[in-house]
């Protein structure tokens, strides 16, 4: 240590005449014998408060159950850092102690940090550990499937080790494939980084510039300590290898050491050969395989083609000659259109008899009208008769008393057949063509009274009747130019309409004598 030069204002406490110090002269002096007396020291306790500046310098206290100590780490020495100061992290701290005048506090100003033993890293670990798997980094239903037969192979891993020949002779010894290889460190400061970025660089290749994107990654390095693997338990190259859309295979270390990226890899492989191992399977076994199936398919279609062989053989000889099934075919064509022709003038016949038939049975209408007349006048004959021979039959029979009931009923019978006989009146007169020429149509005819419908059988000279409405009649004369009137016709008197007739009633029977 060096001597205190204002030991001697101290010594004597009774004496006035000290030198008064300033506040900066104190804090000055004490700075310049706390750097000088600790100048170098080693430092363990637990990181708390842990704050990164934007500066890049790092605050922290190191505390123990019974003290707390500020320290500073700067920005120069903070980049060279092997491990990432956390909050709760037990670290052994190499640094020089100083006092910060502004505050009156002093301070440890650290130049290196490491942890304090292998129980705080296991310690971290498993802290880390459970803050990935509570995000579900860790879940089976993220993991990829390994690819069969992969094209392309990814590997992360350093170029000079052995681990990269190893993979590299596994693989030309199971199933040469092509390799890509992104050199990286696997230990020491900045080695996760590399790891992590070689992952996502191999997922964000696309297949351009003759580079082709792997179809299965392998993350690789040989065994060591916590120490030496500890780049593979850090939090980047964990959630690198969750991130990872290409399947990614981790053989990290022996069999016995397990890393964080083991639990988010899709597969895990106990040695970077046993991976080689899992990425390919065995050429020489799968050609076998090839060629026991390529012969066993051959037999099997063989076997087929024999039988399918067989059947047609046999279901040939069932079947006739196409030839003669043609030719049996063309004939049966030909009889079924020559009955189809012969049918169809025999239908066309069997018609035309029907029609002519038909035709034989529908009456002329005049015929049909004269028929009505008759039939009218016979029924009207037959009414009167019937009336006549009732009245005489009943006459004597009526008493005075019942003769007019007698009368009335009669009157009433005579009115209805009066009304009959108006309605079949109306009706002959319906068909008759005198009201048809009353309306102004006329009717013409040959000399021997056929009506003419039609000017195309007519020649020059033919005489013809032309007969109006009522009993005008013109007689005319056929010639080319047209029709001439063979007499001039005879003025005759507008018909006067005819009263409808009547019903006459039958005269009231006398009455007889009481006495």
């Amino acid at each position: 240590m060096t001597d205190n030069p204002f030991a001697d204002a101290f010594d004597s406490p009774a004496q006035h005449n000290q030198p008064v110090l300033s506040v900066s002269e104190l804090s000055g002096a004490l700075k310049r014998t706390v750097e000088d007396a600790f100048s170098l020291v080693r430092v363990r306790g637990e990181i708390s408060g842990f704050k990164r500046a934007a500066s890049g310098h790092l605050y922290l206290a190191l505390k123990d159950e019974n003290a707390v100590m500020d320290a500073v780490c700067w920005k120069g020495v903070a980049a060279k850092l092997d491990l990432r100061p956390q909050d709760g992290m037990e670290v052994v701290c190499k640094g020089r102690l100083t006092t910060y005048p502004g505050r009156s506090k002093y301070q440890l100003v650290i130049e290196s940090m490491e942890l304090a033993g292998e129980g705080a890293l296991l310690k971290l670990l498993e802290d880390l550990k459970r803050k990935l798997a509570s995000e579900g980094l860790f879940q089976p239903e993220r993991k990829k499937p390994i690819p069969f037969l992969p094209q392309t192979i990814g590997i992360v891993t350093s170029p000079t080790g052995a681990v990269i020949r190893d993979i590299m002779h596994r693989l030309n010894d199971r199933f040469p494939r092509h390799v890509l290889l992104w050199p990286c460190l696997v230990q020491g400061k900045g080695a996760a980084d590399q790891v992590a970025a070689a992952i996502r660089g191999f997922n964000a290749l696309d297949g351009s510039n003759n580079i082709p994107r792997p179809d299965l990654l392998i993350v690789a390095r040989g065994g060591g300590s916590l120490e030496d693997l500890w780049s593979f338990n850090e939090e980047i190259v964990v959630r690198a290898a969750a991130e990872s859309d290409i399947p990614l295979i981790s053989a990290v270390g022996h069999e016995t050491d397990t890393t964080l990226i083991d639990y988010a890899s899709d597969r895990r492989a106990p040695t970077p050969t046993a991976a080689a191992e899992m990425a390919v399977p065995v050429r020489r076994e799968l050609y076998a395989q090839v060629m026991d199936d390529g012969a066993r398919l051959e037999n099997a279609i063989n076997r087929t083609l024999d039988e399918r062989t067989m059947r047609v053989t046999s279901a040939a000889r069932a079947i006739p000659n196409p030839q003669r099934l043609v030719d049996d075919m063309t004939q049966r064509l030909d009889d079924r259109v020559e009955r189809l022709s012969n049918s169809m003038d025999n239908l066309l016949q069997r018609h035309g008899m029907r029609v002519e038939q038909l035709a034989a049975k529908i009456p002329q209408p005049q015929q049909q009208i004269q028929n009505a007349q008759e039939r009218l006048l016979g029924r009207t004959q037959a009414l009167m008769s019937g009336y006549q021979s009732f009245i005489q039959k009943r006459q004597s029979q009526y008493d005075r008393t019942s003769a007019l009931v007698r009368r009335k009923a009669v009157d009433d019978s005579l009115d209805r057949a009066g009304q009959k006989l108006n309605s079949l009146s109306a009706l002959l007169e319906s068909y008759s063509y005198k009201s048809v020429l009353d309306r102004g149509f006329a009717l013409v005819s040959d000399k021997e009274g056929k009506a003419i419908t039609s000017s195309s059988g007519l020649t020059s000279g033919d005489e013809l009747s032309i007969q109006f409405g009522g009993d005008d009649k013109l007689d005319v004369l056929v010639n080319g130019e047209g029709i001439t009137p063979s007499a001039p016709p005879t003025p005759q008197p507008a018909p006067k309409p005819k009263a409808k007739p009547k019903p006459k009633k039958a005269p009231a029977p006398e009455q007889g004598s009481l006495f």
